[in-house]
């Protein structure tokens, strides 16, 4: 039998590398110059040990399972036919339709589409329990998995007024609905609004705990998965370890209402750290989004075109998106391997300490009258203001970089004339409940003052 070569040498224990590290450093301090602290407040070391390590996160993370997601907003629906099987014979493995209007006809639009066990989320703009019982006919008809993605609290955050219904909150409406359907998934969490308005990741985990525990208080009856609807950012490993800490923390509290309640969780990029200048970029941005979303245990994935900001949806830029998920899963082969993130040191402690902080957040919310208190006292808005604004800040200064926007732009870019969309946060004066959390993205100013220089 061959000897091992390992044999030959004696293992390394971490407090030899640290003062391998230090002896290196010539002089420099240990802590300020290798340690760095993440807007969690998170100490991140230059390396994990194994005999440091003390605790693996109880999660199982499916990546073989996720779903290629094709984004598709309706508004005519013979054209939103043709692109779902565009779209789905051109390797998307599930959909999820905007819709806006309640009078669609979403019989048209679902009959002639392969539907069966087929993935289909629906984002609607209106809670009408008409609308949602036709959906459910029709899933039960195909065999197709639907998830209604309704989200009244989100609703709420995000417009500063409940949809419009006959009951003052849309619970009783969400209740009727649960009461008259029987094959969909009803309930989901948008958890994109945070991570899109400049909370850090701490913030977005606990705030969407607490923004499902709402749901879980007022159903408990409910056996449904939940859809939580997040968007990653580019910080690669803290990404992986929020959708972990997110899953396992879920479990935890779901169990005390019912063990057998699930959640899924429907992933695209930030738009938080997009822009309109050298948007090429965008493609590496959110390329490293996906993967984290990936390797974190999405169940789905819908990727952002490079250039959603500022143009309409076109075939281009849809197909490049897919493109970069079909590479991924295919030629990269991000489906073949389950919890890939096992064993990586730096990932599961990451993990942990963003559950443990999350936690106690959560908590605090909690012993303070629940999420819906806080949002509707401002509390929650204006955390999350505080967190954006520290953002901003080191995107001002240069600390933290958009690259061919705040570092190495290209100062021939003009953006003026290829405009469709407004790339930037509307103002629409009206009478609200409570003031909305706004998404916001880190270069809108510095690219209103450039769009004024053309």
């Amino acid at each position: 039998m061959a000897a091992n070569l390992f044999d030959d040498f004696n293992p390394i224990s971490s407090k030899q590398w640290k003062q391998k590290i230090q002896f290196e450093l010539d002089g420099a301090d240990y802590n300020q110059t290798v340690i760095w602290n993440s807007p969690e407040d998170i100490q991140v070391k230059p390396f994990y040990h194994s005999d440091e390590f003390t605790k693996s996160a109880a999660v199982q993370t499916q990546a073989s399972e996720f779903k290629i997601c094709q984004n598709i907003f309706v508004h005519d629906v013979e054209k939103s036919i043709n692109r779902a099987i565009n779209t789905l014979e051109r390797g998307a493995e599930s959909l999820r339709f905007t819709i806006q209007n309640e009078n669609t006809d979403i019989q048209k639009l679902l009959e002639n589409l392969p539907l069966e066990n087929r993935t289909i989320y629906f984002h609607l703009s209106f809670l009408s329990i008409d609308f949602v019982k036709k959906l459910d006919t029709i899933s039960i008809q195909k065999k197709a998995i639907f998830y209604c993605n309704l989200d009244p609290i989100g609703q709420l955050a995000r417009d500063g007024n409940w949809f419009t219904t006959s009951d003052k909150n849309n619970f009783e409406t969400l209740e009727k609905i649960a009461g008259q359907t029987t094959n969909l998934s009803l309930i989901s969490v948008d958890s994109g609004l945070y991570q899109n308005s400049g909370a850090n990741i701490t913030q977005q985990i606990a705030y969407s705990l607490a923004h499902a525990n709402e749901y879980l208080n007022r159903f408990p009856g409910l056996i449904k998965p939940i859809v939580f609807q997040i968007a990653v950012g580019t910080n690669y490993f803290f990404e992986i370890a929020k959708l972990r800490a997110l899953r396992m923390l879920f479990k935890l509290i779901a169990a005390e209402y019912n063990p057998e309640i699930d959640c899924q969780f429907l992933v695209t990029p930030t738009k938080r750290n997009k822009t309109i200048y050298d948007y090429n970029v965008n493609m590496l941005r959110t390329t490293t989004e996906c993967m984290s979303a990936i390797l974190g245990g999405a169940d789905a994935v819908a990727n952002l075109p490079y250039d959603a900001l500022y143009h309409k949806d076109n075939e281009f830029g849809d197909r490049i998106a897919r493109n970069q998920l079909l590479v991924l899963k295919h030629e990269s082969y991000f489906d073949k391997v389950d919890n890939p993130a096992d064993g990586s040191y730096y990932i599961e402690s990451l993990t942990m300490q963003l559950a443990e902080k999350s936690l106690a957040l959560f908590k605090d919310i909690e012993a303070n009258g629940g999420f819906l208190k806080l949002l509707n006292d401002g509390t929650i808005k204006k955390k999350i203001q505080e967190s954006a604004n520290k953002e901003q800040e080191l995107f001002d200064s240069k600390k933290e970089v958009l690259l061919g926007t705040n570092k190495y732009p290209n100062k021939e870019d003009r953006m003026k004339h290829d405009l469709e969309l407004f790339p930037f946060v509307k103002i629409k004066p009206r009478k609200t409940l409570i003031t909305p959390i706004i998404e916001k993205r880190l270069a809108e100013k510095l690219e209103q003052e450039r769009l004024e220089l053309e």
